[in-house]
């Protein structure tokens, strides 16, 4: 388990507990791709091979730039990088074209459904904030659809009016929050994510942000999160003032 450098560790026994006072939260909001779902590796085959089509490589460095960010915003950093002979949206309506066959049926990630049933068991709060279109969530959790039905509400920041900027901007996970039932406040809601810009739109908004990135990530892009784990699975509710899992 690893965690990150704001976090100081005292060993008793073979326990590690934390020195650091984690704030209490009555909400959560999770990010969808590569945290719930594991569609990453999916998502990086679709665009390589659609760069492919027009001649270009996707590279490690392109992937950074794009991760965790709208279908628009990624279409239109692509397009401009590699000075693609298509629009911004004709590239997205491709890219969606692809993600109707190759994203059915995405696996659930480690701990991913025990934690969301948990909390729902536990009637803690909980809503979805992922930076897809209405269209592809539809696709991607149709094998998981009673599972998903669980959350209070889904917002899709592709396709939502309300989410003017995508992260690594706030506007995503303030929506989600405003539209639970009694309006938390910001501070009362803890974010789940796997990417850096999704970290960093969680930190603007506010709120604390737990980060399962992917294991091959550089360390240093994880150092703004609030804690950082390698799966869903080790997470501790108690620390935040939730439920513990039993």
């Amino acid at each position: 388990m690893y965690f990150c450098t704001k976090i100081v560790f005292k060993t008793v026994g073979r326990r590690f507990l934390s020195t650091n006072k984690f704030r209490s939260v009555t909400h959560c909001i999770f990010d969808m791709d590569g945290l719930l779902l594991d569609t990453e590796l999916v998502y990086k085959k679709m665009v390589t091979q659609l760069c492919a089509a027009y001649g270009h490589e996707y590279t490690d460095d392109l992937m950074m730039k794009v991760l965790g960010g709208t279908e628009q915003r990624l279409s239109e950093i692509l397009c401009k990088e590699l000075n693609l002979p298509v629009s911004a949206e004709q590239f997205r309506n491709q890219l969606l074209e692809l993600g109707d066959t190759m994203l059915a049926g995405p696996p659930l990630l480690d701990g991913a459904e025990k934690l969301i049933r948990h909390l729902h068991k536990s009637k803690v709060p909980f809503a979805l904030a992922t930076s897809s279109s209405e269209r592809s969530v539809v696709t991607k959790v149709a094998a998981h659809k009673e599972l998903f039905k669980l959350f209070n509400h889904m917002v899709m920041g592709s396709s939502d009016p309300e989410v003017k900027f995508g992260k690594p901007n706030p506007d995503i996970f303030l929506v989600a929050a405003a539209r639970f039932p009694d309006k938390p406040h910001p501070s009362q809601c803890l974010v789940f994510e796997d990417s850096p810009h999704g970290v960093t739109a969680g930190i603007s908004a506010g709120m604390q942000v737990v980060m399962v990135p992917e294991p091959h990530l550089d360390r240093k892009l994880t150092e703004h999160a609030t804690i950082v784990l390698p799966t869903l699975s080790k997470f501790q509710p108690d620390l935040f003032g939730l439920p513990a899992m039993q």
